[in-house]
């Protein structure tokens, strides 16, 4: 990839824009018109009658980020009787997002497009927030943005080919590239409204740099989203070295900020490879007298990272383990939330050898069964089936022998009730987890990911708080936010309006789960022990997240894994590769086998 794919093209008038209809190839329709064409997010996601070039979705508008935060703060007054807290003056984010015509109708970018109208609004934000006039090399006009009442950006998501005359017609490139941004930002015009620009995505090439980097396509996407939007508030790397790396800066700090996965487009583009490393072929080498080097040689292939672990592992004496308890997402998933070919390979080889392995999550069973089976793990013998035992939802659900339930805990109806009327009132996205169903107050695109990324059991809407609790027993609540919105309001509160009547537990930066009271996985694998008859000191634990902690103490050696929480690694015995470099892999094969 080329180490410049974007810039920022300030168009001939403010109406302008990049959408065109598929008949007026010459003429160009501005936002107002593209209302009228549904592909506002007034829409629902349906293609245009007549064959128009894009499809949009029909859903209300996002609010104001400063509505949507509101919508996250305000309250009436609680039932704790505390007074609703301050609202954010600022401007309304306004986000369109279109999928050209060409592009399938795959679930996958159906969901993407669904998330990209909160993530844009949010990243909007975060990113005019953050970013003030200090830098030297960005665009001084586009500054202020909180004096305007409404700021709107529209995304369009294509393929190779849509992208690559778009980018041939406006930067005279003829080829595909991953992201464009269009300015249409004119400092002359004194408006209320300010109509930023447009992003234009090729979701092929999105999928391509996602495999490449390791990441899924939303992941990638986000990059891409917050790079295009630099572009659109003044940042231009083009400019020349300190420009580049301002803009490089600007992206590691919005990304940290938002808690999203991945390097920045400019540093990930550095950071490839321009040749590949060759193979060294050492069959035919000449034998010597010589001491010979024990220590293990270094592959540069994928195909030799296991084969590596395998030769660091003979010659040391390794601490060996009955059992190892294995953390799910973060642990043994990759950023794919899949398990990877060398993870299948340890585990089979360690399970061989009569290691037992044993599944703690905070995940419902039937989303653990669904991601091993799809690696050929499952089975009456399998490492994940429901005849294994294991530890689930955060140790609320603990299976022994045959896979039958050894114990159950569920929260105080109260809280329930509690978190599902704070869920209706601010349009938090919230699930609910009863054994193997979720349920949620309503459909949103983030309890969607759920099933669609997680693999967790699709939701079902609850038609009100009282039937579900007539009709189920909830073991835990997931509240969904961004990382500022977890860490800053929904935990405290939550610790707050719960305190002695339940816990609080964040596994991820932009999830928050209500749990019942002294609840931990170490507790539950505590417990499961105890039924198998087996003690700490034969068990090996690998984890990576605050959730991870007790179990990882009460493991006679622990692994947290380096993508992992500081509060996991310092308790940790030893800190391994990260998920996204089999890290499991190499803790079974360099401590247990």
């Amino acid at each position: 990839m080329a180490r410049v794919m974007t810039r920022s093209i300030t168009l001939a008038s403010r109406s302008t824009s990049l959408f065109r209809h598929r008949h007026s190839p010459s003429t160009i329709a501005s936002p107002a018109q593209l209302s009228s064409l549904n592909c506002s997010s007034d829409s629902e996601f349906m293609p245009f009658p007549r064959r128009r070039r894009f499809r949009g979705f029909n859903r209300a508008p996002l609010p104001a980020v400063r509505g949507f935060e509101a919508s996250m703060r305000r309250t009436s007054k609680s039932r704790r009787g505390k007074p609703p807290l301050p609202l954010k003056k600022g401007p309304d984010f306004v986000v369109d997002v279109c999928i050209e015509e060409e592009l399938p109708d795959e679930p996958e970018i159906l969901t993407v497009a669904e998330m990209l109208r909160h993530d844009v609004a949010v990243a909007m934000k975060v990113a005019s927030e953050l970013l003030g006039s200090d830098y030297k090399t960005r665009d001084a006009s586009i500054n202020g943005l909180r004096g305007f009442k409404k700021i709107e950006v529209s995304v369009l998501l294509c393929n190779d080919s849509f992208i690559q005359k778009l980018n041939k017609e406006w930067r005279d490139e003829d080829k595909a590239t991953d992201v464009l941004s269009m300015s249409q930002h004119i400092p002359e015009l004194d408006l209320p409204i300010l109509m930023l620009g447009d992003l234009v995505i090729s979701v092929e090439t999105a999928t391509r740099q996602a495999e490449e980097r390791g990441h899924t396509l939303l992941d990638e996407i986000r990059i891409l989203v917050v790079h295009g939007l630099l572009h659109l508030l003044g940042f231009d790397h083009e400019m020349g070295d300190l420009a580049e790396r301002e803009m490089e800066q600007a992206e590691e700090l919005v990304l940290k900020n938002l808690g999203w996965r991945g390097k920045g487009l400019i540093r990930s583009t550095c950071d490839e490879p321009v040749d590949e490393i060759p193979k060294v072929d050492t069959t035919n080498a000449k034998q010597s007298d010589d001491p010979v080097d024990e220590s293990p040689k270094v592959d540069t292939t994928n195909d030799g990272v296991v084969k590596n672990m395998k030769k660091s592992s003979r010659g040391l004496p390794k601490p060996k383990f009955q059992y190892i308890f294995c953390d799910m997402d973060g642990t043994l998933l990759n950023s794919k939330s899949r398990v990877s070919s060398k993870n299948v390979e340890a585990l089979k080889e360690a399970s061989s050898k009569g290691v037992n392995i044993i599944i703690a999550t905070g995940k419902t069973r039937p989303a653990v069964i669904n991601v091993l089976k799809k690696a050929d793990l499952t089975g009456k013998h399998g490492i994940g089936s429901e005849y294994a035992p294991g530890v689930f939802l955060q140790g609320l659900l603990i299976y022994g022998r045959q896979g039958r339930e050894i114990s159950r805990r569920n929260l105080d109806h109260n809280v329930c009730r509690e978190a599902f009327l704070y869920s209706l009132e601010r349009k938090i996205p919230l699930v609910a987890f009863s054994q193997d169903r979720c349920f949620t107050p309503f459909d949103d695109p983030l309890v969607e990911a759920l099933h669609s990324v997680y693999h967790e059991p699709r939701a079902e809407v609850a038609p009100s708080i009282d039937h579900l609790l007539s009709m189920a027993e909830i073991q835990k609540l997931l509240f969904f936010d961004t990382p500022d919105g977890v860490s800053n309001i929904l935990r405290p509160h939550w610790a707050e309006a719960t305190k002695g009547r339940a816990g609080v537990v964040q596994a991820q930066a932009d999830m928050l789960e209500i749990v019942p009271p002294q609840t931990s996985k170490g507790t539950g694998v505590r417990m499961l022990l105890d039924h198998l008859n087996v003690h700490p000191e034969e068990i090996m634990a690998i984890g990576d997240g605050e959730n991870d902690v007790e179990m990882l103490q009460l493991a006679s050696f622990s692994v947290a894994l380096k993508n992992g929480s500081e509060k996991a690694k310092s308790v940790a015995d030893v800190v391994g590769p990260s998920n996204d470099e089999d890290g499991v892999a190499e803790a079974i094969y360099r401590y247990v086998l």
